[in-house]
C-alpha cells in the first residue's frame, strides 16, 4: 500500500489545515463526493459503507458490544439480541474485536472449563460477513477470574497455566484470527513494567511476555502478533519503554509483529499531534502498527446533547486519528472502540462524559462517520 501512504500523507496535512465544512458539522447526513447521493441518516447503502470506502487491503473494524459493563445494564447482549446491531456491524465494517468475549474472565471462566460460545458466534458472523478478526487479549492485568488471582498456584503450575491457555484459545481460532493482543497494557503510565498488578509479571518475570508471544506463534503462526495499550499515542515514556522492549525482543527473535495504539481520547484534552510520529518509529522497526480502539468522549453539557462546536471537533480527532494511519506503510487495521453510543463504554466509566463513537442510540451517524468515510474514500482514489 506504499502508492496509498505517500499520497494520503499529503492529503491528511491540507485536510487538517482546513476547518471541517457545515456539512459535516452538522447533525444531519452528508452527500457522497463519489456519487453526490444523499443517504437517509440510517442509510447503509453500498457507497455509504465504511468497508467500502476504505483503500484496498485497509481494514476498518469495530469492536463487538459485550461482556463487561453490559452485564450490569438493562439491557440484554447486544449482539445477540439487537437486530440492527448485527445489520450495521456486518454492513459497515470488515473488521471486529470482541470487546470483552475472548477476555479471560469470560472465555476461561473456571480452571477447567473453557466457554467459547459467545467468541464461536463473533468468528462465525465474521466469516460470513467476509470480516478478519482481532483476537483481545491473553496476557492481561484485568478482568482476570478469581480462581487465577486468588488460586495458590506454584510458579511452575501457574506458566502452565497461561501456555495451555493461550494454546487452547489460539489454537482453536487458527487460520479464522487476523491479529492478536497477545499482551495487553504491560507498563504503567510512567514507562515501568506492570510487576504489581499483572499477575503473569509479578509471579513469573518479565521474560513471561516474551514466552507469550512465543506460545501464541506456535499455536497460530499465521496470526500476527501485537502488543496494544492507552496512552501510547504520542512519544512518551510509555511509548519509548514498548519501543525498546519490541526491539530488543525482536533482535532474540521473539516473534513480535505489531505495535497498536488504542486511541480513547477526549476532546478535553489535546490532540495526540505526534501520532504518526510515533507509528513511524515503529514502522521503521518492521513493526505493523495499528489503531485499535478509538473513541472520542465529549464531556457533556447540562442536557446530555453535544454541541455543534463539539461535535466538530470530535470528528476533527476522528479525521486527524485516520490521517496519521493510513499515513504509515504498514499501518493497516483501523478499528473504533464500538459505533453506537447505545453500548459505548465510556459514559460508565466517565462521569459527564459521552456521544463517543461515531452513531447516535438509534444508529444516526454523526460528522464523526462523515469524517472517516470521506478520508477513506480520499485515500482510496489515490490508490
Amino acid at each position: 500500500m506504499r502508492s496509498v501512504r505517500f499520497a494520503t500523507v499529503a492529503l491528511a496535512t491540507a485536510a487538517l489545515t482546513l476547518p471541517l465544512v457545515a456539512g459535516t458539522a452538522a447533525a444531519g447526513p452528508s452527500s457522497s463526493p463519489s456519487s453526490g447521493r444523499h443517504p437517509a441518516p440510517h442509510s447503509h447503502a453500498k457507497f455509504d459503507r465504511l468497508r467500502e470506502a476504505a483503500p484496498e487491503g485497509f481494514y476498518v473494524g469495530t469492536a463487538v458490544a459485550g461482556g463487561g459493563h453490559h452485564l450490569e445494564q438493562d439491557y440484554p447482549d447486544p449482539f445477540t439480541s439487537d437486530k440492527e446491531y448485527r445489520k450495521v456491524l456486518g454492513r459497515q465494517f470488515d473488521s471486529v474485536s470482541p470487546e470483552n468475549q475472548m477476555k479471560w474472565e469470560f472465555i476461561h471462566p473456571e480452571r477447567d472449563r473453557y466457554n467459547f460460545a459467545a467468541a464461536d458466534a463473533i468468528v462465525d458472523f465474521a466469516e460470513r460477513h467476509r470480516q478478519v478478526v482481532r483476537g483481545h487479549t491473553l496476557l492481561w492485568h484485568s478482568q482476570n477470574p478469581q480462581w487465577l488471582e486468588q488460586g495458590d498456584f506454584s510458579d511452575e503450575e501457574l506458566r502452565a497455566i497461561l501456555r495451555e491457555h493461550i494454546t487452547t484459545v489460539v489454537g482453536r481460532y487458527a487460520g479464522r484470527i487476523q491479529q492478536w493482543d497477545v499482551a495487553n497494557e504491560i507498563f504503567d503510565d510512567q514507562g515501568k513494567l506492570r510487576t504489581q498488578d499483572n499477575i503473569w509479571i509479578r509471579e513469573l518475570g518479565p521474560g513471561i511476555v516474551a514466552d507469550a508471544f512465543r506460545w501464541a506463534h506456535e499455536a497460530d503462526p499465521k496470526a500476527k502478533l501485537f502488543f496494544n495499550d492507552y496512552g501510547v499515542e504520542s512519544v512518551n515514556a510509555k511509548s519509548d519503554a514498548y519501543y525498546a522492549l519490541t526491539r530488543d525482543l525482536r533482535r532474540q527473535g521473539v516473534p513480535v509483529d505489531g505495535f497498536s495504539v488504542q486511541a480513547h481520547l477526549s476532546t478535553r484534552y489535546g490532540f495526540p499531534a505526534d501520532l504518526e510520529t510515533n507509528l513511524r518509529r515503529f514502522d521503521a522497526l518492521g513493526l505493523e502498527t495499528a489503531v485499535t480502539e478509538l473513541d472520542v468522549r465529549i464531556y457533556l453539557p447540562a442536557d446530555g446533547e453535544p454541541t455543534a462546536a463539539q461535535q466538530k471537533q470530535q470528528a476533527d480527532y476522528y479525521r486527524r486519528t485516520l490521517s496519521a494511519c493510513l499515513a504509515v506503510e504498514d499501518c493497516n487495521s483501523f478499528t473504533i472502540w464500538g459505533f453506537t453510543d447505545k453500548y459505548s463504554w465510556v459514559p460508565v466509566f466517565f462521569e459527564g462524559e459521552g456521544s463517543a463513537t461515531v452513531m447516535t442510540d438509534d444508529f444516526h451517524r454523526k460528522p464523526a462517520f462523515y469524517a472517516l468515510r470521506d478520508t477513506l474514500k480520499a485515500a482510496a482514489r489515490k490508490h
